[in-house]
C-alpha cells in the first residue's frame, strides 16, 4: 500500500548534505539527500516514508536526528527536489497513520507539476501558476498541496498566458512552513486533489461506452 499524508507539516527541515551522480556539468541522474529533522526521525527507521516538500521518499537510514533518502531521475524531472542545495529548509512530514486525524486532506506525495509563485500581496496572499493541463483539477475552496502544505484554493484566473491560483497563509502556516520565507519567481511543487482525476477517469469511460 502507498503511503498517504495528510499536508499537515510537522516540522522544518534542513538538507544537511547532498551527493549527486554526476559531476557538476552534467544533468543529475540521481542524488542522495541528508535531511536534519528530529521530531520526523524520532521514530524513523529504513523503509518508511517521509515527505519532503510534497514528495514522498523512502528513508534509507535514520540515526542522530537526520535521515538519508535517494532522489531518481524521475523524482527530480518531476519535482523541484532538484534545486536543493546543502542548506536549503524543507517541509517534512511522516506518513499518516491509519489512527491520525485527517487534519488536511489526502496527499499522496506524487508531485503533479511544479509551479512559479507570481506574486505575494498583502495579507500574505500567493498566486501561484499551473502548469498546462492541471488547472481543470483545481477549484475554488478545494484542496491542493503546495510544497506538501494542504491549502485551500481562495481565487483561480488566468494572465499574461498562464493559468493561476490563489492561497491565503495564516500565521501558523508562516510560522511552520517554507511559505513563509517564499518569494515571487521560486518554484513549488503541486499535487492536486486525487478525487479529481480518478472522477474524470471515471467519467471519460462512461462516455465511450
Amino acid at each position: 500500500m502507498d503511503a498517504v499524508f495528510t499536508g499537515i507539516v510537522e516540522e522544518l527541515g534542513e538538507v544537511v548534505a547532498l551527493e549527486e551522480s554526476q559531476g557538476p556539468d552534467q544533468p543529475r541522474s540521481s542524488m542522495r539527500l541528508t535531511v536534519r529533522g528530529p521530531l520526523v526521525t524520532g521514530d524513523a527507521s529504513a523503509g518508511d516514508s517521509i515527505a519532503i516538500n510534497g514528495v514522498c521518499l523512502t528513508v534509507t537510514a535514520a540515526t542522530d536526528g537526520t535521515f538519508c533518502a535517494d532522489v531518481i531521475s524521475e523524482t527530480l524531472n518531476r519535482s523541484s527536489l532538484g534545486t536543493l542545495g546543502t542548506g536549503s529548509v524543507v517541509n517534512l512530514e511522516r506518513s499518516m497513520r491509519l489512527d491520525d486525524r485527517l487534519g488536511g486532506h489526502i496527499v499522496q506525495g506524487h508531485v503533479d507539476g511544479i509551479g512559479t509563485i507570481l506574486e505575494r500581496r498583502p495579507g500574505d496572499v500567493l498566486r501561484i501558476s499551473v502548469p498546462p493541463g492541471l488547472s481543470r483539477y483545481v477549484i475554488e475552496k478545494g484542496s491542493i498541496a503546495v510544497d506538501g502544505i494542504s491549502l485551500t484554493v481562495s481565487a483561480l484566473g488566468t494572465g499574461d498566458g498562464a493559468d493561476w491560483f490563489e492561497v491565503s497563509l495564516i500565521p501558523e502556516t508562516l510560522a511552520r512552513t517554507t511559505l513563509g520565507r517564499a518569494l515571487p519567481g521560486d518554484t513549488v511543487n503541486l499535487e492536486v486533489d486525487m478525487i479529481a482525476k480518478y472522477v474524470e477517469r471515471l467519467l471519460g469511460r462512461e462516455a465511450q461506452r
